[in-house]
């Protein structure tokens, strides 16, 4: 080892390099392309500023989100964390919550949120690290782990309302970001609109959806799909002007409506899934899940059963308006294929195999009181993410 260390420095010095401080970003950023976990990452980019800006000028760290598995957010577990600040630069208290990244479950990690999102703010949705949160006619963007905010403008509205679903168009600090915030009113909820706040602007634009309720906006092939409470789908465009446009479906077995009791869309390689359970009352898993994906090479669009997903994992949490995630070849980090891992408040997650691999992957073990129904909750629930760093 001291051999091999003694020819590096010797290399280093006949480069005209001083030390490990000094080397070159593409020599940096290939050595970024081998990093297996978070923890990886977290560790190259810490290590001093330039491997730090070495690291944030790879121009591929979203395919990250594609290989290692989101971060677990628990709101509802607090972490002892002495030698942290109690409160932020403004004044407002923080809450210590604990992180599981399931490349590192033994790994203790932690993550700090303001005080309010918990208990003043309703939650609307997470993209790109971002927390968005809104109360009355307000709006607030928190970075999950950096704790920087965002304040929007205040709402187009001179009465109170709620916040049915929220999500960015891009990173936030990319020049062609949009806020998107479906909300209703907290005295008529036949009153529903679909917000657009370009990041940046002094304004937003309004699209009044009247019966229409947007649960889920996610971005496929190019263009964002948005699904409403009925699991209509519509393409959503952000110019010349916000709009809504329905896209014609046919559902399995040429039923008229969703048979499914709450489903949700994701996002799965080239794949557009919608997801959802049904219960078993017979032996083995007592929830069964099926995906489905969008086959739109037809007219109209048709759903069909997806089948087995070889090489993928799904992410979902319980509350409506968290994200869904998807990640390949999860046997790099010891995970599952064709397996959904579902956050829980009680315990950490509950894995489920998909379609026939239910009874195969169902643990015996896991708490028979958890609830597998989406639902809105008036506190933040666990949720996954993924790190505005990698974006």
């Amino acid at each position: 080892q001291n051999l091999r260390f003694a020819s590096t420095t010797t290399t280093l010095a006949i480069c005209g390099v001083q030390g490990w401080v000094d080397l070159p970003e593409g020599l940096l950023q290939s050595i970024v392309t081998l990093l297996g976990s978070f923890l990886d990452l977290l560790a190259f980019a810490g290590t001093c500023r330039s491997w730090r800006a070495a690291f944030s000028s790879y121009p591929s760290k979203s395919t990250f989100c594609a290989l290692l598995p989101p971060l677990l957010i628990r709101p509802n577990i607090r972490v002892p964390a002495p030698h942290l600040p109690s409160k932020g630069d403004d004044g407002r208290k923080l809450r210590t919550c604990q992180v599981t990244d399931l490349a590192n479950p033994n790994t203790p990690l932690r993550c700090q949120i303001p005080q309010e999102t918990l208990q003043k703010l309703c939650f609307a949705g997470s993209s790109y690290g971002q927390l968005i949160c809104g109360s009355r006619r307000n709006c607030l963007v928190v970075d999950v782990f950096t704790g920087a905010k965002v304040s929007p403008p205040q709402l187009p509205f001179s009465e109170d309302t709620y916040f049915n679903s929220g999500m960015l168009t891009a990173p936030m600090a990319s020049p062609d970001s949009h806020l998107l915030v479906c909300v209703e009113s907290n005295w008529d909820c036949t009153q529903r609109s679909l917000l657009d706040w370009p990041v940046g602007s002094n304004s937003w634009s309004e699209l009044q959806l009247n019966d229409s309720r947007i649960e889920q906006i996610v971005e496929f092939k190019g263009q964002f799909i948005a699904m409403d409470f009925r699991y209509r789908l519509y393409t959503l465009s952000l110019a010349p002007q916000l709009s809504l446009q329905e896209i014609t479906t046919v559902w399995w077995d040429d039923m008229d409506e969703c048979p499914f009791l709450r489903p949700w869309l994701v996002v799965c390689g080239d794949m557009l899934l919608i997801v959802d359970h049904y219960i078993n009352l017979l032996f083995g898993s007592p929830v069964n899940y099926k995906a489905y994906r969008l086959d739109m090479s037809t007219e109209p669009a048709t759903w069909v059963e997806a089948g087995k997903l070889e090489n993928h994992a799904l992410f979902i949490g319980g509350d409506v308006r968290s994200p869904a995630f998807s990640c390949t070849s999860p046997g790099l980090w010891s995970g599952r294929s064709n397996c959904l891992y579902y956050a829980h408040d009680t315990q950490p997650w509950s894995l489920h195999g998909l379609g026939d691999d239910a009874d195969a992957v169902w643990d015996d073990s896991t708490d028979p009181d958890l609830v597998f129904k989406r639902n809105w909750y008036g506190r933040l629930q666990p949720f996954w993410v993924y790190p505005s760093m990698l974006y």
